[in-house]
């Protein structure tokens, strides 16, 4: 997965040097761009070294940001690629890519509605030009005219990846699964730290904020050029998606790394008329991030000089592993004893919020739940469990000490091995 997430992002930083040409004609913007992107996407500070949705997120959506922006870019298009616009498959493939972003994580929406902001703001005229040539087009008309034209088929495009999901789980009677665990079951995870007065206030003030600055954009344009507008667009929509939950994960900042560094790069644009306004909105918005996310510069240093004391042999294998957290060496030993005490058809059955270890000893868990706070949330799911683990009756079963009361009536196992605090109970026949 981390060699997956090393493939994915070197292509993910060649695709975002892609779109920052096309979206600056300055060398010194899309050079300091892309090395801002590349650094940032590829260092523990955003812990992007971990391969987190995020990670995999980021390619289709660049992608999908580059087929919009050549779309917009009515002058480009009529010189060689007419029977793309005329047929839209610019659009309907930017949709398949948002789509497939939106199987990974579905704050994906939001860059899809960012598109399409920006498609409407760029129909209704940004520059003198535009505007004398619809004057007499209401913007109203031309707004309902480019939804029809150019918003449908990024929306078609959108919904084919995640229709054919659904006919998957549909074909393994699974839906209803697959719906819960995916969308409904967010709900309680979104209202974290979102309550204001109403148990979703804060939100709806997000909301409210993201929709008053699209609309001061669309009655502004004339004082933006389109890349500024598409940047701009982008960029808050992924703030609002990285304070979209209330939760200060720092990983959710990744999602605001093409945009942001888009945004530094438009700053040293040649013909930037805004270069102090977007300065200061840059600023501002990084030190509004690192209040919340806390970002750790030395954390980030810490991660390479543990690396470098590991491999200068100053640091053994345990303490190694202790730098990422105190449990990791602990993870590494109880993975350690099920390799070497079971077989390859052998199952073993994890009591805990711990899945690595299912992954460090190649083991599958017996149900369809990885750890101990999905099996007590989901209604239903320890019944479900109980009856995978007589069905399957695992060699071992592994309690965490910091775990709560295995919910499980399990006659048929004695307590065998403790490693530093987890108890390995196995099966008596």
């Amino acid at each position: 997965m981390r060699l997956f997430s090393i493939i994915v992002g070197l292509i993910s930083t060649w695709a975002f040097f892609g779109l920052s040409r096309l979206l600056f004609k300055n060398q010194n913007a899309i050079i300091l761009s892309t090395a801002f992107f590349a650094i940032l996407f590829s260092i523990p500070l955003l812990e992007g070294n971990i391969a987190n949705a995020e990670n995999f997120m980021l390619l289709p959506i660049i992608l999908a940001g580059i087929l919009i922006y050549f779309y917009s870019d009515k002058k480009t298009i009529n010189t060689g690629y007419a029977i793309l616009k005329t047929k839209h498959s610019l659009l309907f493939l930017a949709g398949l890519f948002l789509g497939l972003a939106f199987l990974f994580k579905i704050v994906a929406i939001f860059d899809l509605a960012s598109f399409c902001v920006f498609l409407l703001i760029a129909s209704a005229g940004i520059n003198g030009r535009e505007r004398s040539r619809l004057r007499n087009t209401s913007l109203i008309t031309k707004l309902i005219t480019e939804i029809k034209s150019a918003i449908l088929p990024l929306i078609v495009g959108f919904l084919i990846p995640i229709g054919i999901t659904f006919l998957f789980f549909i074909s393994q009677n699974a839906l209803s699964e697959f719906t819960k665990a995916a969308f409904f079951s967010n709900v309680n995870y979104v209202g974290y730290g979102n309550k204001l007065i109403i148990p979703q206030g804060l939100l709806i003030l997000k909301f409210i904020l993201l929709s008053a600055f699209c609309l001061v954009l669309l009655l502004k344009r004339s004082i933006f050029s389109k890349p500024e507008i598409f940047i701009l667009v982008w960029f808050a929509f992924s703030i609002f998606n990285a304070y979209f939950s209330g939760r200060p994960y720092t990983h959710y900042t990744l999602i605001l790394l093409p945009s942001f560094c888009l945004l530094t790069g438009a700053v040293f644009a040649k013909g930037t008329k805004l270069k102090f306004p977007l300065l200061f909105l840059a600023v501002l918005s990084m030190l509004f991030i690192n209040n919340t996310f806390r970002f750790s510069i030395k954390k980030t240093i810490n991660y390479y000089t543990n690396t470098i004391s590991f491999l200068s042999g100053q640091k053994s294998v345990s303490s190694y592993h202790a730098f990422f957290d105190h449990k990791t060496p602990r993870y590494y030993e109880i993975a350690s004893f099920i390799n070497r005490h079971t077989a390859s058809k052998d199952n073993v059955f994890i009591w805990g919020d711990s899945a690595q270890i299912y992954a460090l000893s190649e083991k599958l868990p017996p149900g369809k739940y990885t750890v101990a706070y999905h099996i007590t949330q989901y209604q239903n799911a320890i019944k479900e469990t109980q009856e995978s683990l007589n069905k399957s009756n695992p060699k071992y079963i592994v309690t965490l000490s910091e775990a709560s009361s295995m919910p499980f009536y399990l006659p048929n196992y004695n307590s065998k091995f403790i490693i530093n605090g987890a108890t390995i109970y196995e099966r008596s026949f």
